[in-house]
C-alpha cells in the first residue's frame, strides 16, 4: 500500500513519544516502527505505560511526538481500518452477544458477517445469551469480536485474553496467528509472558514510561534471560554446602537453591554428586531462560508463582 511505503513500509510508526499527567511522565521519548503482518507484544509493570501509548497511538489520547498509522495520523486514518480492544469494556448487560456484535458491525459501511465473527470468537452456541449472563471469559471473547468485526488492518489488543480460561486463550492465540498471516498488524498487551513469547514476533518492554527493550523474544532470552538452572527444593540446606560439593554458584530463594548455569545434559552428575555429598533435597526441577526471566532482569519485579529469575 502506498501510504504504508511512505514509512518504510511501517504499519505503525511512532517517534519520540511523549506524555504526562501533571507531574507524572506517563510517556518518556517511546519511538517504535511496526511492520504490516507483525505481532508486537508490549508488556511492563503496571504504571509503566502500555495503556497510555496504546491510547495515543490510537488518537485517544493527545501527546507530544509522531504517530502514524498505515501512513496517516491517527485521527486522518480511515476507521475501518483499525480495531481496538481496550483493556476495560463493559457493554450494556441486556445485549446478546449476537446484538452486541452486530451493533459494532453497523458501525461500520463494510462489516464481516456476525455469525462469523461470533465463530471466530468461540460464541457461536452462546450467541443468544445476554452479555450479563455470559462467563467472565465469554464476556471478553465477545469483547474480542467487537475489535474484529471491521475486519482491521491494524488491531490493538490490550490485555485480550484477560478471565478466558486456558482452551479458550489458545483458540484467541490461534485466532491472532491467523489474522497476522493473513497480513493484520496487531500489538498487543499482555502480563502474560508466555501468552506474549508464543504469539509475538517481536516485544517491548515500557519501564516508567521508556522502551528500554526491543527484539524477537529470543533475542532478549539471549540478552537479558540468564543462564539455565536446577532448582532444588531443600528448605533445610545450606547454599554454601551445596555449592561447595558442586563447585557451582548457588542462592537461595523461597526455600528452593538455585544452582547457576546447568545445561540439561549435566543434571544427573550433579543430582548424583549431590545425593554422593550427602545433601538430602526433596525434588528438583531444571529450567531454561524465558521471557519470564527477562521480565525480572528487566524491571526487578518479584514473581508471585515463586518461580527464580534472575
Amino acid at each position: 500500500m502506498a501510504e504504508v511505503e511512505r514509512w518504510g513500509g511501517a504499519a505503525l510508526v511512532a517517534e519520540d513519544v511523549r506524555k504526562r499527567y501533571g507531574d507524572t511522565v506517563a510517556l518518556d521519548g517511546v519511538s517504535l516502527s511496526i511492520p504490516a503482518g507483525e505481532v508486537f507484544g508490549l508488556v511492563g509493570p503496571n504504571g509503566a505505560g502500555k495503556t497510555t501509548l496504546v491510547r495515543t497511538l490510537t488518537g485517544t489520547t493527545r501527546c507530544e511526538g509522531s504517530i502514524g498509522i498505515l501512513g496517516s495520523a491517527p485521527g486522518a486514518v480511515d476507521a475501518h481500518r483499525v480495531g481496538l480492544l481496550p483493556q476495560s469494556f463493559n457493554p450494556a448487560d441486556r445485549l446478546t452477544a449476537r446484538e452486541l456484535i452486530a451493533y459494532y458491525a453497523g458501525l461500520y459501511d463494510e462489516a464481516r458477517p456476525v455469525d462469523a465473527v461470533l465463530d471466530d470468537v468461540g460464541l457461536a452456541d452462546d450467541a443468544d445469551t445476554w452479555y450479563e449472563n455470559l462467563s467472565g471469559g465469554q464476556q471478553r471473547r465477545a469483547c474480542v469480536g467487537t475489535a474484529l468485526v471491521n475486519d482491521p488492518d491494524v488491531l490493538f489488543l490490550d490485555e485480550p485474553t484477560t478471565g478466558i480460561d486456558p482452551a479458550g486463550r489458545r483458540s484467541l492465540w490461534s485466532l491472532i496467528d491467523g489474522l497476522a498471516a493473513g497480513g493484520t498488524t496487531v500489538l498487543l498487551t499482555s502480563h502474560s509472558m508466555a501468552e506474549v513469547e508464543r504469539l509475538a514476533d517481536r516485544v517491548g518492554l515500557l519501564r516508567d514510561g521508556s522502551l528500554v527493550a526491543v527484539g524477537s523474544p529470543d533475542e532478549l532470552i539471549v540478552e537479558h534471560g540468564g543462564d539455565s538452572h536446577l532448582l532444588l527444593d531443600a528448605p533445610s540446606v545450606d547454599p554454601a554446602a551445596v555449592s561447595a560439593a558442586l563447585d557451582a554458584e548457588v542462592t537461595a530463594r523461597d526455600g528452593r537453591l538455585v544452582v547457576r548455569n546447568v545445561a540439561l545434559a549435566d543434571v544427573g552428575a550433579i543430582v548424583a554428586d549431590l545425593e554422593a555429598a550427602g545433601v538430602d533435597f526433596d525434588s528438583f526441577t531444571w529450567a531454561e531462560p524465558s521471557l519470564e526471566d527477562v521480565y525480572l532482569q528487566l524491571t526487578g519485579e518479584a514473581m508471585d508463582d515463586g518461580r527464580v529469575g534472575r
